[in-house]
């Protein structure tokens, strides 16, 4: 059924983790080894944190979305493996990224690693936790967003515990890369396997997929940024299209203020809470609320929370 929603003839063969965290952090060291390179965003999700920590692969962070910073680093390397011929053909490269990130809901620029790609010679690993059954037409993720072949994407990961509301994550690609994760994904290797009822669950909730579904939501993503970019003393991040959206306070943006203001939102019906981070994050997060929009809400409910939160702020000026 992934394949089939993934795919469009073009995806050989997936398979199956239990635990959604465990499934990115499971396949990058299946591939990635001590000695290789890994570049990765450094706004990118823990579980990919701990999946590169887990490679012992040497790691460069470039910043938030920033391609220039990318290309830089990538200028770096390649003239590093010049002087080292004989290393560099031994050494293998990786760029890891989430689709939609988590942590500010962005959108990372796909067609501009692919492009980095051909010219730098590294693989994909794309995460699209958070973006698989939320852009594109059909809910296919960022390859379809962007109207990308999906072959450019060397493996797609993801977890089901998001938009299709059940528990594990799956890894999709050609048979080549998907059969080597059987071997050695730990994930996969020394857990149990997904229960069934699960696995049907999945099954039934891509069968809810269609155009009409995502056109909706995304409506929605892009008319909550309006309304809540209007607010004064606040700012948005994350991608008009993305359901998740991180809003700060202008001045005295802290968590314990963050903290309150949800509290006093929980008191008068609106169910917010901060953002939370753990504390061995490679990089610091600013505080933030984190809100997520989903289908079933209407632009009369998203006008009235919005409303509200907004004189929640301005009363504590």
């Amino acid at each position: 059924a992934v394949v089939s929603t993934q795919s469009t003839g073009d995806c050989e063969e997936a398979i199956i983790y239990s635990y959604g965290f465990s499934t990115v952090a499971s396949a990058i060291p299946a591939y990635s080894k001590r000695g290789d390179i890994i570049f990765c965003d450094e706004m990118a999700s823990y579980a990919i944190q701990k999946g590169i920590l887990a490679s012992r692969s040497t790691v460069y962070y470039y910043k938030h979305g920033d391609m220039g910073s990318l290309t830089d680093m990538l200028e770096k390397q390649a003239a590093k493996d010049k002087k080292n011929p004989k290393k560099a053909r031994v050494t293998n490269r990786f760029l890891v990224t989430e689709g939609l990130f988590v942590n500010t809901g962005n959108i990372t620029d796909l067609p501009k690693l692919i492009e980095l790609k051909k010219k730098y010679k590294f693989r994909i690993f794309l995460d699209e936790s958070h973006s698989f059954g939320v852009l594109g037409v059909n809910g296919r993720g960022l390859t379809e967003h962007f109207d990308v072949d999906r072959r450019n994407v060397d493996m797609i990961v993801g977890s089901m515990e998001h938009s299709l509301g059940s528990i594990g994550g799956f890894a999709c690609g050609s048979s080549f890369v998907i059969r080597h994760q059987r071997l050695l994904g730990a994930g996969y290797v020394f857990s149990a396997s997904l229960p069934p009822l699960h696995a049907s669950m999945v099954i039934t909730a891509m069968d809810f997929f269609n155009p009409e579904l995502f056109s909706k939501l995304q409506s929605l993503c892009q008319f909550t940024h309006t309304k809540l970019s209007a607010l004064d003393s606040i700012t948005v991040t994350g991608d008009p299209l993305s359901p998740m959206k991180h809003i700060r306070l202008v001045d005295g943006n802290s968590q314990e203020n963050l903290k309150s203001i949800c509290e006093e939102a929980r008191s008068k019906g609106l169910a917010i809470t901060p953002a939370s981070y753990i504390s061995t994050e490679t990089f610091p997060k600013e505080p933030s609320i984190r809100l997520t929009v989903n289908s079933e809400l209407s632009e009369t409910e998203i006008s009235g929370a919005v409303e509200k939160l907004g004189q929640i702020i301005a009363g504590r000026s």
